[in-house]
C-alpha cells in the first residue's frame, strides 16, 4: 500500500531545511512546516466529510496554497482536480461537474466565478477560501485559516498503488477537456523517473515556473522527493527569473521553448546569473533546433528536452535527453530516450497493432507505470487510446533511430501547444461561432519562435457583417481563458473543406504559416 505524500515524511531530510520558497512573499516553508500545513488542511477536509475517493477541485493561481492543497487532498486519500485561475465559469463548471467535486478550494479573486459555478454544480457542497480565520464569507464557505492544527497522530491514508489521486483535465477529441485518471502509483513512479533523469540530489535547488494546475508541477515534486529545495515563480518574468537563479544559486532550471528563446536573445552578461545551473528542462512544445543550438553554444547548460503528456505525468512514462549524454541531442533535434520504466514504440497510424521499424514514421506509443488509468467517465475515449496490453497511443507522430532515440515530427491531432498550454481548436471554435457576425470559423496553430505555436482564427463573416480585431478579442476573452484566445483574426471568403464538410486545418496552416501571430 502507498501514498505519494509520504515523500514529505522522509526521515533522511533535515526538518528545518527549506522545502518550498515563495520569493514574492519573502516566505519559505521547511519540510516540517510544509508537512504540518498539509496535515492541517487535510484534517480540515476530513472534518467537512471528505474522504477516500472524494473529488476536490483546486481553483487558484500558482501559490504555496496550491501545492499544499494537492498534498492535503492526497494525504487523506481524496482525489485532486486541478484547474487554473484563468478559467472562466463555463470552463470551471465543466471540470467541477464532470468530476463530481464536492469541495472547491479558491481565493477571494476566484470567488465570483465560483459563485456562478455553485449555482449549477449540484454535488458541490463547500468552498474553502484562502483567507484568514474570522473572515465572513457567507454560507458554505470556509476560511483556509480557520482550520486548526491536525492531531499529532495524523498519518497518510492507506492507499493502494492503483488508487486514484488526481484527475487531470486535458484537451480531447470531443472538444471538451477529458479527465486523465492518475493514481498514487502513477505519481510515485513519475517522481522517481524525473529524479533519475535529472540526477536530482539533496543539494539541488529548482526554479519552477510551470503552472501548478499542470502535471509540469511534477518536476518540483521530484526535487522535494530528492530532498532538494523548490523555489517557485507564479509566472515567468525574465528579469525576476535571472535574479532568483542567482540569489538562490539554482542548479535546476524549469524552462520551455519561449524561456530558452528569451535567454538566448538576452543581453550580454546574462550568463553570470545562471552560473550555478547544471541543467535546464524544456518541454510542452517544439524547441526549434536553431534556438537550442544557440542556447547551448552560449550558456553551455545541458537541455533536458523532454517528451510526455498529461496522461503520462510528463516523463513518468516518457523520454528526455540526459545531461551527461550530450550526444542524445542528435543535432539539436531529438527528445531523447525512455527513462524510468518507460517503453516506447512506433506504430502504424491506421493499425496500432503493427509496430514499425526504426526510422519509419508513425504514431508514438508509450507504456509504463505512470500511464493514466484512462479518462474519467469516458469508456469509449479510453478504449480508443489506452490499449489492453498497456500501450497508450499518444496521437503524436515521430520515429526512432537504431539506438532508441525518439524524434517528434508532427501531431495526428489538431491540438495547438503554446508555451506548454494545450489548446483544442473545436472548443475555441464553438465559442467564436456564437458571435452574431460569424458564419464559419476554423482555429489552427501557426509557428511562433518564442511560444512554439500560437492560435489564430480564420473567420467567414455573415453577409453584410463586419468584425474588428479588438471586438473579436474582447468577445473571446469574455468566454475563454486568455491563453486560448486566438492571437490573430483572418477574414476569409470560405474555409477549405472536403466535400463541403470536413475542415482541412492543415491547408490553413500551410497557407498562413508565415503569418505573424503577435503576442
Amino acid at each position: 500500500m502507498s501514498n505519494v505524500t509520504t515523500l514529505l515524511d522522509a526521515k533522511s531530510v533535515p526538518e528545518a531545511k527549506a522545502a518550498l520558497v515563495c520569493p514574492s512573499r519573502d516566505k519559505f516553508y521547511s519540510f516540517k512546516e510544509l508537512r504540518a500545513e498539509m496535515n492541517r488542511i487535510g484534517h480540515g477536509l476530513s472534518c467537512l466529510g471528505i474522504g477516500k475517493g472524494d473529488r476536490v477541485c483546486i481553483y487558484l493561481d500558482s501559490s504555496p496554497e496550491y501545492l499544499i492543497s494537492y498534498f492535503a487532498i492526497w494525504r487523506i486519500g481524496a482525489v485532486a482536480v486541478p484547474t487554473n485561475s484563468v478559467y472562466q465559469a463555463e470552463e470551471l463548471h465543466h471540470a467541477v461537474s464532470d468530476a463530481g467535486a464536492r469541495v472547491i478550494i479558491t481565493d477571494t479573486r476566484g470567488m465570483n466565478v465560483v459563485y456562478e459555478v455553485r449555482k449549477k454544480a449540484a454535488l458541490l457542497e463547500n468552498v474553502i477560501c484562502v483567507t484568514d480565520e474570522g473572515t465572513d464569507l457567507g454560507p458554505g464557505v470556509v476560511a483556509w485559516g480557520s482550520f486548526p492544527p491536525a492531531p499529532d497522530s495524523m498519518r497518510a491514508a492507506n492507499c493502494a498503488f492503483d488508487d486514484l489521486c488526481h484527475i487531470q483535465y486535458t484537451a480531447g477529441t470531443t472538444g471538451k477537456p477529458k479527465g486523465a485518471m492518475l493514481s498514487h502509483g502513477n505519481w510515485m513512479t513519475a517522481l522517481d523517473a524525473e529524479r533519475e533523469a535529472l540526477r536530482l540530489r539533496p543539494d539541488d535547488v529548482y526554479l519552477g515556473i510551470y503552472p501548478m494546475g499542470h502535471v509540469g508541477l511534477s518536476w518540483g515534486l521530484a526535487v522535494l522527493r530528492a530532498g532538494g529545495t523548490f523555489v517557485m515563480m507564479e509566472r515567468f518574468n525574465a528579469h525576476e527569473y535571472l535574479h532568483l537563479a542567482e540569489k538562490f544559486k539554482v542548479t535546476v532550471l524549469a524552462g520551455m521553448p519561449p524561456v530558452i528563446h528569451t535567454l538566448t536573445h538576452s543581453d550580454p552578461g546574462t550568463e553570470s546569473f545562471l552560473s550555478t545551473a547544471r541543467v535546464i528542462i524544456s518541454g510542452g512544445g517544439q524547441l526549434l533546433p536553431s534556438v537550442w543550438e544557440a542556447f547551448d553554444k552560449r550558456y553551455h547548460i545541458p537541455v533536458a528536452n523532454s517528451y510526455g503528456l498529461s496522461e503520462t505525468i510528463v516523463i513518468g512514462s516518457g523520454t528526455t535527453t540526459l545531461p551527461e549524454y550530450p550526444a542524445l541531442t542528435r543535432n539539436y533535434q531529438s527528445v531523447g530516450v525512455a527513462v524510468g520504466y518507460t517503453e516506447v514504440r512506433i506504430v502504424d497510424v491506421d493499425d496500432p497493432e503493427k509496430e514499425l521499424p526504426h526510422k519509419q514514421t508513425g504514431e508514438i506509443a508509450l507504456r509504463g507505470p505512470s500511464v493514466a488509468h484512462g479518462y474519467w467517465n469516458l469508456p469509449e475515449a479510453t478504449a480508443a487510446v489506452f490499449r489492453k496490453d498497456g500501450w497508450f497511443l499518444t496521437g503524436d507522430i515521430g520515429y526512432m533511430d537504431e539506438e532508441g532515440v525518439l524524434y517528434i515530427t508532427d501531431r495526428k491531432k489538431d491540438m495547438i501547444i503554446m508555451s506548454g498550454w494545450k489548446i483544442y481548436p473545436t472548443e475555441v471554435e464553438n465559442v467564436i461561432v456564437q458571435h452574431p457576425a460569424v458564419a464559419d470559423v476554423a482555429v489552427f496553430g501557426v509557428p511562433d519562435e518564442r511560444k512554439g505555436e500560437s492560435p489564430v482564427a480564420a473567420v467567414v463573416l455573415k453577409a453584410g457583417a463586419t468584425l474588428s480585431e479588438p471586438e473579436f478579442e474582447s468577445f473571446c476573452r469574455l468566454h475563454l481563458a486568455g491563453y486560448k484566445v486566438p492571437r490573430k483574426l483572418i477574414i476569409v471568403d470560405e474555409l477549405p473543406r472536403v466535400h463541403g464538410w470536413k475542415l482541412l486545418r492543415r491547408t490553413l496552416r500551410e497557407k498562413f504559416s508565415r503569418i505573424t501571430a503577435g503576442s
